[in-house]
């Protein structure tokens, strides 16, 4: 098994494309089988989605809907509404697994690996990568 660390920012941007970073993962691994992405936090997630063209405002704007950031949350600490940050990873996964072949992600055409990541309480993040070999 081969891993990495990527170190995110995410003080500018709450979806942040991961895409790129684990394709040069996977072809420096040069091989076929699996990468796992995973965000080691309790507050942010992995997801796979069209970027670009709206989709991650879209995301966001659901997400701000499901996880309105008020007073109604029992994990209170932090900036309003961090209990919201803390239900976020049972919505978006906080990892995700992507098959590979000879070195490169099979990810559908439209498809892009991100991060998300609501809370402003955090904004330096780390996302694990993975690759199992065959």
């Amino acid at each position: 098994m081969q891993t990495d660390v990527l170190d995110v920012d995410t003080s500018r941007c709450r979806i942040v494309n991961l895409t790129d970073a684990v394709r040069r993962f996977c072809f420096s691994c040069g091989d076929d089988g699996l990468c796992n992405i995973f965000a080691p936090h309790a507050t942010a997630g992995i997801a796979i989605i069209e970027t670009g063209a709206g989709s991650d405002d879209d995301l966001l704007d659901t997400l701000e809907r499901l996880l309105p950031r008020d007073d109604r949350y029992r994990h209170a600490h932090g900036s309003e509404g961090h209990g919201a940050d803390h239900v976020l990873p049972a919505i978006v996964s906080p990892s995700v697994t992507v098959p590979v072949t000879s070195g490169e992600p099979l990810l559908g055409t439209w498809q892009s690996i991100v991060l998300v990541d609501l809370n402003p309480d955090n904004p330096r993040r780390s996302v694990r990568l993975s690759f199992l070999g065959g």
